[in-house]
């Protein structure tokens, strides 16, 4: 059985890049499919993954395990003989997680090749919040009405998965990480799972490091109501990672 799921630029394009995936906690490969489809649609090389394990009390054994799994996913999404470039890789919330340890503590996080940015969205607090119900995971999650559909049609989302703390050990890797690629921060502001203040501060310790918070968006800051300026949040992201960091529009002048 495939453990990725993948969506190609449309036929005739030249693919402008490739973007993998990483889930969180309780979510699958089809949570995503609604922002991999907008992003092919971008012409960008899109492969989701299965959800990670964030279990495991052996945080450098469960990093190893992580990084193989990445260099695999990396490996197989190969355009016209290549990965096409630039390499990201995105992670939502505890996906988010693994990212940002990773990245600090891998020589070569992807297998023998650095990425070129990474997104991180949705970058879990230290403290636990307990969600209770179902339908209070969801209110947590989305206001969305698809996603929450989503969520509650998919049998294979683990309900209840936001009650799962992550290891201290791993949340202090996430934050501590001295990331060097490119970083985009997503967080909504009405994410009680977040912790601004922190993600504040990781932000304005990083050379290139760039935290845009979703007004009413909560914790699945993807796929809530906000989904499309978000998106296009990211494939803002994507060209300026393509264009040296150098932004492709600025703002001279505006009423708002």
């Amino acid at each position: 059985m495939s453990d990725h799921t993948d969506h190609h630029a449309p036929e005739g394009l030249r693919t402008r890049g490739t973007v993998i995936v990483v889930p969180g906690r309780g979510e699958t490969r089809a949570t995503y499919g609604r922002l991999a489809a907008r992003l092919a649609a971008d012409a960008y090389r899109v492969r989701v993954v299965d959800n990670p394990d964030t279990t495991a009390a052996d945080l450098s054994g469960a990093l190893d395990r992580f990084g193989a799994r990445l260099a695999d996913a990396v490996e197989g999404a190969v355009t016209d003989g290549a990965v096409a470039e630039p390499l990201v890789l995105l992670g939502a919330d505890a996906g988010a997680a693994l990212l940002a340890a990773h990245l600090s503590t891998a020589a070569l996080p992807t297998g023998g090749r650095r990425p070129d940015a990474a997104v991180l969205a949705g970058l879990p607090g230290r403290t636990t919040t307990g969600v209770g119900t179902w339908d209070e995971e969801l209110d947590v999650r989305t206001s969305c009405p698809a996603h929450r559909g989503t969520l509650s049609t998919d049998t294979q989302v683990r309900r209840g998965s936001l009650n799962e703390a992550l290891s201290p050990a791993l949340l202090d890797a996430a934050y501590d990480a001295e990331l060097t690629v490119p970083a985009l921060f997503l967080v909504g502001d009405a994410d009680p799972l977040a912790d601004r203040g922190a993600l504040g501060r990781i932000s304005a310790s990083l050379p290139r490091a760039r935290l845009s918070v979703v007004r009413d968006a909560h914790h699945d800051v993807l796929n809530d109501v906000q989904h499309r300026s978000v998106a296009a949040e990211i494939v803002a992201f994507l060209e300026t990672v393509r264009n040296e960091l150098v932004p492709v529009v600025t703002v001279e002048s505006s009423a708002w």
